[in-house]
C-alpha cells in the first residue's frame, strides 16, 4: 500500500480495503461517508490538570508532546476497533435471518465503517506526518491475521447468534468508550462523538432486540447462548484495560479521556479508572441479562452475566483459574470447565442446522432504532 499524503489517498485505500476483504452488503458502494462532529458540552476543559482552560483546537495547542502522542494513540485504537468490527462481521450476509437482518447488518458495519473513517480524518488532518502513517495503519492490519491493536477485535464473529451477542455486549463496551472521549480537551475529537454515539445505539439496540428474539423462538438451547455470553462478556471486560493503569490515569490528568459519566460524577480515583468503568458496566450488563432473562419460561434455566475474572486475558485476573460463577479452581479441572462453558463446535454445527429451518428467531417487530430502555445515545449504557 502506498502511503498517503492526503485524506484524499486514504479514502482511496479505504475503497480498496473494502474490496479485499470481501465486503457484499446493500448498498455499500453507493454510500457516502462524511465525518460528522456535534456540540461540545463544554468549551472548557472538564477535568484533569488543564481543567478549565479552553479546549485544544489544534495540535499546536496542545503544550507537550507527551499529550499529544497520547491523544494520537487513543484515537488510532478507536479507529483501529471500529473497522476490524467491519472485519469480523464480513462473512454473516450469506445467512441473515431475515431481509430486515440483512439491512441491520448494513447499518451496523457501515455506520462502524464511517466511526473508522472519522478517526483516521482527524488523524490526517490534525497529526501530520506520524498520523497520516497510523491512519493508514487502520487499513493495513486485519482482524482476520490478527494484527488489530486489541485482542477482542481478532475474534471471528461466526454466525448470527455471535453478531448479537457481539453487538449488545461488544459495542456496550464502545459506547462507554465513546462517552470517555466525549468530554475530551482536543475539541475535534470530542466533536466527533455525540454522532457516533446516535449511530452506536442502534448497534446495541440490534444485538438486545436479536438476543431477545432467539429467546422468544424457543430453539436455541439457553446453554449455547449462555456459552456466547461466556466467550464475548470477558472480552468485553478486557477492552477497558488493566487495573492500575498509568496510561488511563494520565488520558485523565492530561484530560484526554474522562470517565463515562464525568458531568455528574464526583472526584475520580485516578488509579482506579479502568476498574470503576468495568464495575458499572458490569452492572448495567446484569440488568440486560435479567430482562432478556424475562423473555425465558419460568422452568427454564437461566441466563447469567460471568464473573469478571473468568477467562480474562489482561488484568489482575489473566490466566488465573476462576469459573464462570467466580469459583477458584485448578489449572487441571479448569481447562476442562472452559471445554465445558465456551462455544464447541457442536454448538456451531448446531445451530446451523437449526438456523436452516427458519423457526430459530421470531421475527422482528419494531425497528432497534428506537432503542431499549439504556440504550439510547443520551444514555449511561
Amino acid at each position: 500500500m502506498a502511503q498517503i499524503a492526503t485524506f484524499d489517498d486514504w479514502i482511496d485505500h479505504f475503497r480498496q480495503w473494502q474490496t479485499e476483504i470481501g465486503l457484499d452488503l446493500p448498498g455499500l458502494r453507493a454510500h457516502r461517508f462524511e465525518t460528522r462532529f456535534g456540540l461540545l458540552r463544554s468549551h472548557e476543559i472538564e477535568f484533569g490538570d488543564f481543567a478549565g482552560r479552553r479546549k485544544w483546537e489544534r495540535l499546536m495547542e496542545i503544550p507537550e508532546q507527551r499529550v499529544r502522542d497520547a491523544l494520537e494513540r487513543l484515537i488510532a485504537v478507536q479507529g483501529d476497533t471500529e473497522l476490524a468490527s467491519v472485519e469480523q462481521q464480513r462473512r454473516l450476509a450469506a445467512s441473515a435471518p431475515s431481509r430486515q437482518d440483512l439491512e441491520s447488518l448494513a447499518r451496523v458495519m457501515t455506520e462502524e465503517m464511517r466511526h473508522g473513517w472519522q478517526m483516521a480524518s482527524l488523524l490526517v488532518t490534525h497529526f501530520g506526518s506520524s498520523g497520516k502513517i497510523e491512519a493508514q495503519k487502520l487499513l493495513e492490519r486485519h482482524a482476520f491475521s490478527g494484527t488489530r491493536i486489541l485482542g477482542a477485535f481478532n475474534e471471528e464473529v461466526a454466525d448470527w447468534l455471535d453478531f448479537f451477542t457481539y453487538t449488545c455486549f461488544i459495542d456496550r463496551d464502545g459506547k462507554y468508550q465513546l462517552q470517555m472521549l466525549s468530554g475530551s480537551a482536543f475539541a475535534p475529537l470530542a466533536r466527533s462523538m455525540p454522532p457516533m454515539l446516535h449511530e452506536e445505539a442502534f448497534h446495541l439496540g440490534t444485538g438486545y432486540s436479536g438476543l431477545k428474539r432467539i429467546l422468544l423462538a424457543g430453539r436455541v438451547p439457553v446453554e449455547i447462548i449462555q456459552r456466547s455470553l461466556n466467550q464475548w462478556v470477558p472480552r468485553a471486560f478486557d477492552l477497558f484495560g488493566v487495573d492500575g493503569s498509568s496510561s488511563a490515569h494520565w488520558a485523565y490528568v492530561w484530560g484526554l479521556k474522562g470517565r463515562f459519566d464525568e458531568a455528574t460524577a464526583g472526584p475520580a480515583d485516578r488509579d482506579r479508572l479502568n476498574e470503576y468503568a468495568r464495575e458499572r458496566y458490569r452492572q448495567e450488563c446484569e440488568d440486560i441479562v435479567a430482562r432478556l432473562n424475562r423473555r425465558l419460561p419460568w422452568e427454564s434455566p437461566k441466563l447469567y452475566v460471568p464473573d469478571p475474572r473468568f477467562n480474562r486475558r489482561i488484568g489482575d485476573f489473566a490466566g488465573e483459574p476462576y469459573t464462570a460463577d467466580g469459583r477458584l479452581v485448578d489449572e487441571v479441572a479448569y481447562a476442562e470447565y472452559r471445554a465445558r462453558v465456551l462455544p464447541t463446535g457442536e454448538d456451531q454445527a448446531l445451530l446451523a442446522a437449526i438456523s436452516k429451518e427458519g423457526d430459530w428467531i421470531a421475527k422482528k417487530e419494531r425497528s432497534a432504532t428506537e432503542g431499549h430502555h439504556g440504550d439510547q445515545a443520551g444514555s449511561h449504557r
